[in-house]
């Protein structure tokens, strides 16, 4: 199944005609996994669940392993991230008050390892 091709934060991608590009396999899986976790809680009317709300966290106080353990939940949701090898997820802050983000996971429907790395400021 294809979605639009758009990295949250950027433009829409167009195809050489100028329609809407679609995106699918690994790049459709990343941009799936960026979107739940920039999206924050209650954002989508009808599924107020949706999101971790990483932005957030941007300038507070942080308790890394709780912002690990809300990634990790969230990905659990995502269809495109196998469970078995568990995302390996590393989270770092900067004096600015950025947060680094890196995850490794196994994209579930190529088995291809895969890599997200994005700050959230």
């Amino acid at each position: 199944m294809n979605d639009i091709n758009h990295f949250i934060g950027n433009d829409l991608v167009l195809s050489p005609t100028g329609d809407l590009s679609p995106v699918n396999g690994i790049d459709r899986g990343k941009q799936r996994v960026l979107r739940r976790l920039l999206t924050n809680p209650g954002d989508y009317l009808f599924h107020p669940d949706y999101g971790a709300g990483l932005g957030r966290f941007v300038g507070a106080v942080i308790n890394i392993p709780q912002i690990v353990g809300l990634i990790r939940g969230q990905m659990a949701l995502e269809e495109c991230v196998a469970r078995n090898p568990a995302p390996t997820i590393t989270v770092s802050s900067s004096p600015d008050g950025t947060l680094a983000v890196g995850i490794a996971y196994t994209d579930a429907p190529s088995g291809e390892p895969t890599t997200l790395y994005f700050d959230v400021s």
